[in-house]
């Protein structure tokens, strides 16, 4: 039997047959680690065979081929990486200027990330009603900013989100026909976006810390929602603090930078990692603000998971 991964309870997986059925599946021990380094060898997304047994019980015998998958490092030193979905055409980072904040450096690991894999990334800017006159400002300053890179980006707010909003229509519109990996800090509204796209309370809200001013983490494991009226599927992820540049070569990550990668062409040597090199075409852009100094810091905080073993 074959069917679709849409959710990870941790010790078991649920799994939508072709018979639209949910089933609760396993697998076994040697299947964890048989050839995969990773903490979760299935993830939400993948298309699997299982097999039922006389007792009832099903159990995950192979994992069809992925058409792609993203990651990010472990915090399991004893493994390489985790995968946080499989079989996307699109993710979704929610980011909120405030309340809490979302730092640069993390958006562009994010970013960089999708551009490893080759998936694109959609930028949705969330609590815009809860901002002043300068944190609006500073948001425009961060949707032209990446607009201009070609990224795509939606300012709304979560929160009462209608099906009659402009907002709405806009983000289901580019959703429709897709599965998409929605991601973000812990408090920047995820579970709230989902309820409001589906019209039930399939997610947990959680509430800011009011001493930190920070998210507290709902959502647990992952799993697959669908949006019917659109042909579409939302895989939520718990909230993340930060990726790791896995698998990364120091000298590809100015690859994923498009705007880095592009005036790096120009510098004196062709091997230049832009940071102390004499006619490096990079630190003149910066200076020049050409390239955006946040952009430069997020390059160099990935460069220094390359050369100093660590990650974020």
């Amino acid at each position: 039997m074959r069917g679709l991964v849409i959710r990870n309870t941790g010790s078991s997986y649920v799994v939508l047959d072709e018979q639209r059925q949910q089933r609760e599946c396993h697998i076994k021990g040697n299947f964890r680690i048989k050839g995969i380094r990773s903490t979760n060898p299935i993830a939400v997304g993948d298309n699997v065979k299982f097999e039922q047994q006389a007792d009832g019980t099903n159990w995950i015998t192979e994992i069809e081929d992925r058409r792609n998958y993203i990651v990010r490092r472990s915090t399991n030193l004893s493994k390489d990486s985790h995968i946080l979905a499989a079989n996307i055409d699109l993710v979704a980072l929610m980011i909120t200027v405030n309340h809490p904040a979302t730092n640069t450096i993390f958006i562009d690991r994010f970013l960089a990330t999708a551009q490893a894999y080759r998936i694109p990334a959609l930028l949705v800017f969330n609590k815009i009603d809860l901002l002043g006159d300068d944190e609006l400002a500073y948001l425009e300053a961060l949707k032209g900013l990446y607009n201009y890179l070609g990224y795509q980006s939606i300012a709304l707010s979560a929160k009462g989100l209608e099906p009659s909003s402009p907002q709405y229509q806009e983000l289901v519109g580019i959703l429709s026909d897709k599965t998409t990996l929605l991601s973000g800090n812990s408090g920047v509204g995820k579970s709230t976006l989902l309820n409001s796209l589906t019209g039930e309370e399939v997610a947990r809200v959680g509430h800011i810390s009011d001493a930190h001013d920070k998210g507290m983490h709902t959502t647990t494991f992952s799993a697959m929602y669908e949006l019917p009226n659109y042909n579409a599927w939302l895989i939520d992820i718990p909230g993340i603090k930060g990726f790791g540049s896995f698998d990364m070569k120091a000298e590809e990550i100015s690859h994923y930078f498009t705007e880095i990668f592009e005036t790096g062409r120009r510098c004196r040597f062709s091997n230049c990692t832009h940071t102390n090199e004499p006619g490096c075409a990079v630190k003149e852009a910066v200076n020049n603000h050409t390239i955006a100094t946040s952009r430069y810091d997020s390059y160099l905080s990935m460069l220094g998971d390359c050369t100093e073993s660590k990650y974020r």
